[in-house]
């Protein structure tokens, strides 16, 4: 697949290009979670709100509210396509054929709709929300943030001239190509697309995910994106996310309740789906607290994935907590996903899958040589361990553009659950600075979780 990508930014009428082409454009995990919701949580509503975590850009400056809002309402207007719907039913999602029931299927045909929205501007940021069924509204999430995030793109990419353009993707090529290059040939690397919601656009989300099939091979694993692994034969990767436990508190009616209602949503999810599906998300309100008041049977799960923890230090305390309960971490699955590049996905590596020699470190590891090396390494691993690569894969575009300003860096905008049924929802994280809900319920979630183990550090995406 070959797109001059700066070609198609110069002469295409962007106005009549729709960001969301399909419903399956979007994370996996958000489908295996509709399906949850439908099971378990039908008449319950929810709301969903957009935040801008790096406030200094002045995003209703960059982006028209009339392009979004017609963005949003052709994503409105999208229905699930019967080639679509074969696909989800017929196919192998981790080992399994037949996770999507027939019943959620015909529900998906028949009945689903995204709920309307609520956009309008204040101080320079969009506010915009989505309140309806928790089943109408969950799905916006990756539709709103990828929609904003492209616009962003085409604003940035008008103000340039095909010679410029031309310079811009070539930097980002070259970027790219480095990154592969120093990743081919690693052995017992696992990477897969986890860059939907931040990408730099579709086409080149489109574009980096084919590049990287094409040259780590089996080393990459799939995508995120539904849509992609569908139209390009990957595995769709993913499983659940904080939303789940956010709601599940929320809905509880004591401290005690709320306590533990992340661990009644993994049993709930395990009801729902097994095996490879299990992977837990401990650091909705700190992994630490989570992993000291865990059922004993949650160690059966498969593994964990690390969003908001120094991944080193999340992976080593997952290994000592299994150990603890007499599980073999070799037989586990740890997951770091959250602003990861090159440099760290080698280091991580290094040190979770294999044995590393006395006298040297997780950064001595740069290149594909350096795995080779029995003198640095030895394939002796601690615990299977994967990366989930996201915005510095699909949205790497620091220092490429050729006016040398800045509007091409990625931004921290997420779009999470503030209320269930009315009540708020609080997400409390392993970083203070991703806390998200009112205040005082921020702190009365302190109370009952604690913060044992949360650090307070800049969130850069």
């Amino acid at each position: 697949m070959i797109i001059n990508l700066a070609r198609r930014a110069h002469d295409h009428n962007w106005e009549l290009d729709p960001i969301t082409r399909s419903l399956l454009d979007t994370d996996f995990y958000k489908l295996l979670m509709l399906q949850f919701i439908w099971k378990h949580f039908p008449k319950t509503r929810a709301t969903f709100s957009l935040v801008n975590r790096t406030s200094a850009v002045r995003l209703a400056e960059i982006v028209r509210v009339d392009e979004l809002r017609e963005q949003l309402e052709a994503t409105r207007r999208l229905r699930i396509h019967k080639s679509e719907l074969i696909w989800l039913a017929g196919n192998t999602f981790y080992g399994r054929r037949g996770i999507f029931e027939p019943a959620f299927l015909e529900w998906m045909e028949r009945d689903f709709r995204l709920s309307d929205f609520e956009l309008s501007v204040e101080d320079g940021q969009f506010v915009l929300r989505f309140d309806g069924l928790w089943t109408e509204t969950t799905m916006w999430e990756i539709y709103a943030l990828s929609a904003i995030d492209e616009l962003k793109t085409r604003a940035s990419l008008k103000r340039l001239t095909e010679f410029e353009l031309d310079i811009l993707y070539a930097r980002a090529k070259t970027r790219l190509w480095e990154k592969m290059e120093r990743m081919r040939g690693v052995p017992g690397l696992s990477v897969s697309d986890f860059g939907t919601r931040r990408r730099h656009s579709f086409l080149w989300q489109e574009y980096v995910v084919k590049a990287m099939s094409d040259v780590l091979g089996p080393s990459f694993t799939g995508s995120s994106n539904t849509y992609l692994a569908y139209k390009h034969d990957l595995e769709a990767i993913g499983t659940n996310a904080h939303e789940l436990p956010m709601a599940l508190a929320a809905l509880a009616n004591t401290d005690d309740e709320v306590r533990s209602a992340q661990y009644r949503l993994l049993d709930l999810w395990q009801q729902t789906y097994q095996s490879e599906m299990l992977i837990m998300l401990p650091d909705t309100y700190g992994t630490t607290q989570f992993l000291r008041n865990a059922p004993e049977w949650v160690a059966n799960w498969t593994g964990q994935r690390v969003d908001s923890k120094d991944p080193y230090v999340a992976g080593d305390e997952y290994i000592a907590w299994l150990r603890e309960r007499g599980r073999d971490p070799r037989q586990k699955r740890l997951i770091a996903s959250d602003a990861l590049d090159v440099d760290i996905i080698l280091g991580l590596h290094a040190y979770f899958a294999g044995k590393i020699r006395e006298g040297y470190k997780p950064g001595d590891f740069r290149r594909a040589s350096d795995f080779l090396d029995e003198r640095k390494w030895v394939p002796e691993r601690r615990i299977r361990f994967s990366a989930g690569w996201g915005t510095y894969l699909t949205n790497d575009f620091r220092n490429c553009n050729p006016r040398g300003d800045d509007s091409f860096n990625p931004v921290s905008l997420v779009c999470k659950m503030s209320e269930v049924d009315g009540r708020p929802a609080v997400k409390l994280s392993d970083n203070y600075r991703k806390a998200m809900g009112p205040p005082d319920e921020v702190e009365r979630y302190r109370r009952i979780f604690g913060v044992e183990g949360v650090a307070d550090v800049p969130v850069t995406v």
